[in-house]
């Protein structure tokens, strides 16, 4: 399953980050855990104290690249209405659901201060980023100047969300399409008549 290249606690750590978007924390075993890395309990606590210490890495390493993720493309060229319809309908894994936010309905890790930090600080992180994008999108005009960017960015992480439960409870992406598309149109700069 991973590169022969890649070391034992790399597997780990992407054996956990899999596991835990698919089973949540209480159902990622420390078993399973090396099971699904290939590697040996003793590699295991060899490299890390033990399933918190790992799960704190998995969760982390997550965050990182869902953040790296929605920076390449809220960077991109564009008006600020394109940089977040672009972020809107970035390619996901719609039924799977979004490692981070999952991890938000998983009580262990909602109950575990230094595992919810990386998930609090990420979802902190995309909303203050879209908020910059929204307040850009007020000054050029693109967006109402009575606008509340704080508001319209948690807006849109609701929709983002909201719209993966829909998809995963009717077991078809098409329900998250259509949340996106709802946003947007609601969103779309007004088309003044210049006549």
């Amino acid at each position: 399953m991973y590169s022969e290249f890649m070391s034992t606690p790399e597997r780990l750590i992407e054996s956990t980050r899999e596991l835990l978007w698919e089973r949540g924390y209480v159902g990622t075993s420390p078993k399973a855990i090396q099971e699904h890395a290939g590697a040996g309990q003793g590699s295991m606590y060899h490299h890390f104290k033990g399933k918190p210490d790992l799960a704190l890495a998995a969760i982390r390493r997550t965050a990182e690249e869902l953040r790296a993720t929605a920076e390449d493309v809220l960077s991109t060229p564009g008006s600020p209405y394109e940089r977040v319809e672009a972020y809107l309908r970035r390619e996901r894994d719609v039924l799977r659901g979004c490692p981070v936010g999952r991890l938000t309905m998983d009580p262990d890790v909602i109950a575990s201060a230094e595992l919810r930090a990386p998930v609090d600080e990420t979802i902190d992180w995309l909303r203050e980023r879209l908020a910059q994008i929204i307040e850009e999108g007020k000054e050029q005009g693109q967006f109402a100047p009575s606008v509340d960017a704080e508001e319209i960015a948690a807006t849109i992480l609701a929709t983002i969300q909201g719209g993966y439960v829909l998809a995963r409870a009717s077991g078809a992406p098409a329900a998250f399409d259509t949340a996106v598309r709802g946003l947007l149109a609601l969103l779309s700069p007004t088309r003044r008549d210049l006549g």
